[in-house]
């Protein structure tokens, strides 16, 4: 029978471990154990020792007593971060408090191991920290794979307008700062987010999150991940996005749909670069930039204390607006001729071949939806193999009716109608449509039942006639 430190394969794989630690007897049990198991392993009574071997070869993990001679593990570690160290490293020590724990995991660690211990328990810290790795590299090969499938190339379009922000996107995506992204809806927010990450050449993942698109209850445990049991049907641990972004960029689309409270916690987790998971007691360092975006006017929730002013000035180093498409119509060909050949070949039909006319018609329009409209419309018209001719006048009469042209109107109908056109732009949001018009939730709801209400008497009473 195997015994449970054979948990590993049994035959050395290729994985250089380098063990540091002052007491040679402890040097002499981890190289016997782990010989068994990997390929290479090393040991070092000091940092020195250590700092030499690892001139010399690389290793892939490191387990490092945090009380050394001289130069201690911890302080060794936080220095190998400021170069980027790419290997995994496990802590052990004899003397060991919550605030030592911590330390070490701000300082980098993959795990940490209290002394005494037991084979096993060093052996499932190795374990761990393999399978992380693999899961890793994984990812970044999976990673590698989509961007060379689907190469992020530039914006569309030589408007005055898109090649200025074309410049400030490859100007600054070199460098850690944060980004905030403004713009209307459809105008490319998450495209130029990816471009900032293409070109940060960051080893991590491009992650992306629809702040308004997930409950205030679940965004905390989403971006900073959970226990098991941390709360009803948390069945087991998950790591946050913060964590799969680690090394990366994490984009936070719709930044001000975020509550008052999780703003605090993302404001402290940005300053203090570390994590804590829902219902654990310990942080976890993160070296992620941010990329924030908002179709919202920031400025005005700040000064509405609907948003913190600390975390605007923490998200906001660099602002990127994104103009509207009727800002560019210059740029409506080009992207018409884009969207056309690239879903002709994801839907498998022929182009379609726009006629003088149409092309005028389209750079005449007003585009509310902007580039995502647009390219719904070209994928609209490949499936009917035609541009539909009713389009722009059934969007020009539904826009006359955001424009103001309500002559004949009643007061509750304008009413009616400018509040399920705000909640239509909110995607059906009703707390995120209710702070837009300046109400509250309450109101909002009460406002819909009302209407509910009398459509359904109306409808009880046709019925009966």
């Amino acid at each position: 029978m195997k015994s449970d430190s054979d948990k590993i394969s049994p035959s050395p794989i290729a994985v250089s471990v380098l063990v540091v630690d002052d007491e040679p007897g402890m040097c002499s049990f981890l190289n016997k154990a782990l010989k068994k198991k990997f390929a290479l392993v090393e040991t070092a009574g000091s940092i020195e020792e250590a700092e030499e071997l690892r001139k010399r070869c690389h290793f892939d993990l490191l387990i490092v007593d945090i009380k050394l001679p001289g130069r201690s593990g911890m302080e060794w570690s936080e220095a190998m971060e400021q170069t980027k160290r790419s290997s995994d490293i496990i802590f052990m020590t004899a003397f060991a408090d919550l605030e030592t724990v911590i330390k070490a995991l701000r300082a980098g660690a993959s795990d940490f191991i209290l002394k005494p211990f037991r084979l096993e328990q060093m052996m499932n810290a190795v374990e761990r920290c393999l399978e992380r790795r693999a899961m890793t590299r994984a990812n970044f090969v999976l990673q590698r794979d989509v961007e060379k499938a689907f190469p992020i190339t530039n914006m569309m379009g030589n408007s005055p307008s898109i090649r200025q922000v074309q410049e400030v996107i490859h100007r600054v995506a070199p460098t850690p700062s944060a980004v905030m992204i403004e713009g209307e809806s459809g105008t490319g927010k998450e495209l130029a987010a990816r471009m900032l990450h293409q070109f940060s050449n960051r080893s991590g993942a491009f992650v992306p999150i629809n702040c308004g698109a997930i409950s205030p209850e679940l965004l905390e445990a989403e971006l900073f991940g959970h226990t098991k049991g941390s709360f009803t049907g948390a069945l087991k641990a998950r790591d946050g996005l913060f964590s799969f972004a680690n090394g990366g960029t994490l984009f936070l689309d719709e930044v001000g749909e975020m509550p008052l409270l999780m703003q605090a916690k993302l404001l402290r987790a940005l300053e203090e670069k570390a994590v804590r998971p829902v219902g654990s007691e310990q942080e976890i360092s993160i070296d992620v930039r941010i990329i924030a975006a908002t179709n919202r006017q920031l400025k005005d929730e700040v000064s509405s204390g609907r948003f913190r002013e600390d975390l605007y000035y923490r998200l906001n180093v660099l602002s990127i607006t994104l103009p509207p498409l009727r800002d560019r119509r210059e740029d409506i060909p080009e992207l018409i001729h884009h969207f056309s050949n690239t879903l002709s070949l994801e839907l498998g039909l022929a182009a379609i071949p726009f006629s003088h006319d149409d092309l005028k018609e389209m750079q005449h329009y007003h585009w509310p939806g902007n580039i995502r409209e647009l390219k719904n419309l070209i994928e609209r018209c490949i499936l009917l193999g035609k541009l539909p001719a009713e389009y722009f006048r059934e969007q020009n009469a539904n826009d006359s009716k955001t424009t103001g042209n309500f002559a004949g109107w009643t007061m509750d109908a304008v009413e009616k109608q400018h509040i399920l056109l705000t909640l239509e732009q909110h995607s059906g949001n009703k707390s995120s449509a209710a702070r837009a018009l300046g109400v509250s939730r309450k109101t909002l709801d009460r406002k819909l039942t009302s209407w509910a209400s009398e459509e359904q008497t109306t409808t009880e009473y046709e019925s009966a006639l």
